[in-house]
């Protein structure tokens, strides 16, 4: 092994000498002088057109341009044709007939190989038929160090890295050269690939790097100690606490099918892998509905084969399917890769990785919200749930700062260690209430519609916080001397500005709505449709049905209408002060709202109503369109409006963003 080590290494230094040669010919040419690569460049159309006819003939007039460089970036023919892609592959497939095997290792100005290319922009094709000719292309490194695979690792060009790697596995000189040093010390290649596979969001093919090299779940790249685990721990999207589904996609997300991975690591609680969003991302407290839906669909007395079809069949009916699928799939196989690597990580019993861990990847998944990365971490070294950042702040903490409600959470599935947490201090004397009284980011706060409903967000971050505190924690001032509450009103004093200004303008807006409508509606019960008898006063249409329904649809309109008035204009009186945000205000605006709506809506009913006592009898047909015309005020409400009455009622009355998550143990 060490002297075909030595023997390759020799050769790469050979081939590197004779390359830098090269580059330093084509980069010193003077000015003015005339330009050698002139002449190639009909066959370099040729290459990029994928014209092989063209080429035939430039190379029957000149065989050595086979072979040769044809620009000042010395890229040859066959490299410009790699790169041309699909259209060029008989272009490429009839060159390499022509060539000798050794000329597919010369290389352009960068150190690049047709193979490198070939990895760069995913032509899978032509990988194949460089490979075939000359294997040892595998193994050339650009000037950075770089091989093809990763090439196509860093470019995201899945078919391509598959076959890549597959090549790898079963060719040892490659495997050699792809983690190995020739002193037979892990290189740090093999590490870099890793991430970039990651950073691809390629887990399933990371997975199967991992599973073909166990050192790589330790290794660390020599600059910046970053790991594979480091990797996966930045992409929040890989999991599903980074995935924003609505009501239907949880259902459909929770039930799904998806394949089942390889055994790469058994699961801690000894459970098969299969859904491993069925016990921890979807809370049971919060989603009852979705689970007894989802359940139904499912069919438990169907076998799992006819629901296999059925699922297909709707994948069919609705593409939203296939995408939350695959997206279940992603979040499988990097839940998989996690707790694979953290499983190696144990059993090497690297100390120095521990380190890494603590500052890195657990702080690191806090700080982006990643609570899976968190637990499977915590589940295998119980010490890094008390892990903290350079600033001094608890895991925990910085979920505070960032509004990460699903890492804090993870303090309702501790044991009695979580009377622990508030007792953090950091550098600045800030507990925990401190940091909840700081302003959220900005990509959080614009997560919530309106000032109002983010002023009230924090609030309910900081009330919730106040529960794990102790009481003396409260009132205790910080390095500034400040408490929580004057950290809080201190942060929050323009959101609490912009809050009012913002419940202002929507009252304003409604209350010249519900205005207009109590006033119409108002003089409509004092002329009622068709008059008053002459004789006795009673409407002339006292005794028709539909007369009945304007009168009591009329009157409901006023009076919520009166109702929504009276509420608006409560919000433009009130104080706004930090409180009347949590409960005060919303509980208001959504009254105000609701009998808006009912109001409007009433009173499309008494106009239709008094249409049809007017032109019923005679043209009935009116009535259809005219019925359509007047659903079309109550649907713009409903469009416009509707989404913010949701998410008013959700924030003040639904079930919160608080709670636990799961029954799963934390700590």
């Amino acid at each position: 092994m060490a002297a075909d080590s030595s023997a390759f290494n020799r050769q790469i230094m050979t081939d590197t000498t004779e390359h830098r040669r090269r580059k330093e010919a084509g980069r010193n040419r003077l000015p003015g002088e005339k330009d050698e690569y002139q002449k190639y460049t009909p066959l370099l159309k040729a290459a990029l057109r994928g014209d092989w006819e063209a080429a035939k003939k430039f190379f029957a007039q000149d065989p050595k341009a086979i072979t040769a460089p044809i620009t000042r970036e010395l890229e040859s023919a066959l490299y410009m044709a790699t790169g041309t892609g699909p259209a060029a592959i008989n272009f490429v497939a009839e060159l390499l007939k022509l060539m000798p095997a050794e000329a597919l290792t010369e290389r352009d100005i960068a150190g690049h190989t047709p193979l490198h290319l070939g990895a760069w922009v995913g032509n899978t094709a032509a990988v194949v038929l460089l490979l075939e000719k000359n294997p040892g292309l595998l193994r050339i490194r650009e000037e950075r160090g770089w091989l093809p695979v990763h090439f196509a690792a860093i470019h995201a060009k899945k078919e391509t890295l598959s076959y890549l790697l597959k090549v790898t596995f079963k060719d040892d000189a490659a495997m050699r050269t792809l983690f190995f040093s020739p002193d037979g010390s892990t290189e740090p290649s093999g590490t870099d690939l890793l991430i970039h596979v990651i950073t691809s969001g390629f887990y399933d093919l990371a997975l199967d790097l991992v599973h073909c090299h166990r050192q790589l779940a330790i290794s660390q790249t020599p600059n910046d100690n970053d790991s594979g685990l480091g990797a996966i721990a930045r992409k929040a999207q890989a999991f599903p606490s980074g995935t924003h589904l609505n009501f239907v996609e949880r259902i459909i997300y929770t039930y799904v099918p998806v394949n089942k991975l390889e055994n790469y690591a058994e699961d801690p609680s000894g459970v098969e892998i299969e859904n491993p969003v069925s016990n921890s991302q979807l809370p049971v407290q919060k989603y009852q509905w979705a689970r007894f839906i989802g359940k139904a669909f499912s069919m438990p007395a169907v076998s799992q084969k006819s629901q296999a079809v059925l699922w297909k069949v709707f994948a069919l009916l609705v593409p939203q399917v296939k995408r939350i699928r695959e997206q279940k799939q992603m979040h499988q196989h990097a839940l998989q890769l996690v707790r694979y690597l953290v499983k190696e990580i144990v059993i090497f019993n690297d100390l120095s990785m521990y380190d890494s861990l603590e500052t890195k990847v657990v702080v690191n998944a806090a700080r982006l919200g990643i609570h899976e990365v968190v637990e499977e971490i915590v589940e295998s070294i119980p010490k890094l749930a008390w892990a903290r950042d350079s600033e001094c702040r608890s895991i925990y903490q910085r979920a505070v700062i960032e509004r990460h409600e699903n890492v804090f959470n993870l303090i309702s599935q501790m044991s009695d260690h979580k009377h622990t947490v508030s007792m953090n201090i950091d550098e600045s004397g800030n507990n925990i209430l401190h940091i909840a009284g700081q302003l959220a980011p900005l990509y959080k706060l614009n997560l919530v519609s309106g000032a109002a409903l983010q002023m009230q967000r924090e609030l309910q971050w900081f009330k919730e916080v106040e529960k794990f505190v102790r009481p003396n924690y409260i009132e205790r001032p910080n390095i500034n001397n400040e408490t929580p509450a004057m950290v809080f009103t201190r942060e929050h004093e323009k959101l609490v500005v912009a809050g009012g200004e913002w419940m202002k303008n929507t009252a304003n807006s409604c209350t010249i709505a519900a205005a207009l409508i109590a006033t119409v509606v108002f003089a409509a019960i004092l002329t009622v449709p068709g008059g008053n008898d002459d004789s006795d006063g009673h409407p002339i249409f006292s005794k028709e049905i539909a007369f009945t329904v304007f009168i009591i649809s009329d009157a409901l309109s006023l009076f919520t209408s009166t109702t929504s008035l009276l509420l608006f204009l409560s919000i433009l009186t009130t104080r706004y002060a930090e409180g009347d945000f949590l409960h005060v205000l919303p509980k208001r605006l959504i009254i105000g709202l609701v009998t808006l709506f009912l109001s409007i809506t009433t009173m499309m009913v008494a106009f239709s109503s008094t249409l049809y006592l007017v032109i019923g009898h005679k043209n009935a047909w009116l009535l259809y369109p005219v019925g359509a015309l007047a659903c079309l005020p109550i649907t713009s409400f409903v469009l416009l409006q509707f989404p913010l009455l949701v998410d008013l009622i959700s924030s003040t009355y639904g079930p919160g963003i608080f709670g636990k998550q799961s029954d799963r143990q934390f700590f």
